[in-house]
């Protein structure tokens, strides 16, 4: 079964960090782009960040440039999303996302995780 499971959700205060990985089951991920998503309660899904099937591309959204990094081992076939200095306005679900190339359309994404719960409070 091809699948991608999240992890590494959970409270933490603002200003705070938490790493998030995405692991591959059933397929490898070297050949795929990886995307994260996240959608906050009453909001539409968003993209976050991406990373080509290299690891060599990178990209990300305005509001997390500078605090969030995207990495990829594709050893362990898995991706990472480092947040540092949280913001209460990042609560979200955290999901990851397969395609063949970085997009900002989620329909272009062919796998998808189940999600892990972000939520930044003090």
């Amino acid at each position: 079964q091809l699948q991608l499971v999240e992890s590494g959700g959970g409270l933490v205060q603002p200003g705070g960090s938490l790493r998030l990985s995405c692991a591959a089951s059933g397929f490898t991920l070297d050949y795929y782009a990886i995307g994260w998503f996240r959608q906050a309660p009453g909001k539409e899904r968003e993209g976050v960040s991406c990373i080509s099937r290299s690891g060599g591309s990178t990209n990300y959204a305005d509001s997390v440039k500078g605090r969030f990094t995207i990495s990829r081992d594709n050893a362990k076939n898995t991706v990472y999303l480092q947040m540092n200095s949280l913001k209460p306005e990042d609560t979200a679900i955290y999901y990851c996302a397969a395609s063949g190339y970085c997009s900002g359309y989620l329909n272009e994404y062919d796998y998808w995780g189940q999600g892990t719960q972000v939520t930044v409070s003090s």
